[in-house]
């Protein structure tokens, strides 16, 4: 019988995710497929940007409920590309949010939540039931100081206009609309 690969923990071991602290997120279509949008070309200063499909809108509207719905947590800059999602989540918790056991939600949960919210739209909007369209967990960065911060909103902000250079660019198998 075959083996199954090992998965590797991706969270630091006893580190608090629930922390104040900004962090750079992304996750990832199952099989990076391009459910979420296509890159285009507005021919506004020569500038891509992504036009999302129903899908994509539903993540929007996921990440923005998060940001609107959770005291402490911000999300001050996101993109959602045609197979994965790049986003800077920042948690602040007071002391005494802290002392009454009221602090932000985990980074895993906000994930979760963003995660969990879309593919039951997604279920419902094609008739489907318990199917998943996200990879499993997702990839973390705990940003430590303002110029990695503005390097990581750069990198954001660049995201679709370098989506030609992505490996899953133009691969016909992977688009599905």
């Amino acid at each position: 019988m075959k083996e199954l690969p090992v998965r590797k923990h991706t969270r630091l071991k006893k580190y608090d995710y629930s922390q104040s602290g900004s962090y750079f997120v992304t996750f990832c279509v199952k099989d990076r497929h391009e459910l979420l949008g296509r890159i285009v070309d507005t021919n506004l200063n020569a500038q891509l940007t992504v036009e999302l499909t129903d899908l994509g809108v539903e993540v929007k509207q996921s990440i923005e409920f998060i940001k609107s719905g959770n005291s402490g947590v911000e999300v001050p800059k996101y993109v959602i590309m045609p197979n994965h999602v790049h986003m800077i989540i920042t948690l602040s918790t007071s002391a005494t949010e802290k002392a009454v056991g009221h602090g932000s939600p985990t980074l895993q949960s906000l994930v979760g939540r963003i995660k969990s919210y879309t593919a039951n739209r997604w279920n419902k909007m094609y008739n489907t039931e318990h199917l998943t369209f996200w990879q499993r967990s997702f990839h973390e960065h705990i940003i430590r100081n303002d110029l990695e911060y503005q390097s990581i909103w750069q990198y954001i902000d660049d995201n679709p206009a370098k989506w030609n250079c992505d490996e899953y660019f133009n691969n016909e198998s992977h688009k599905l609309w």
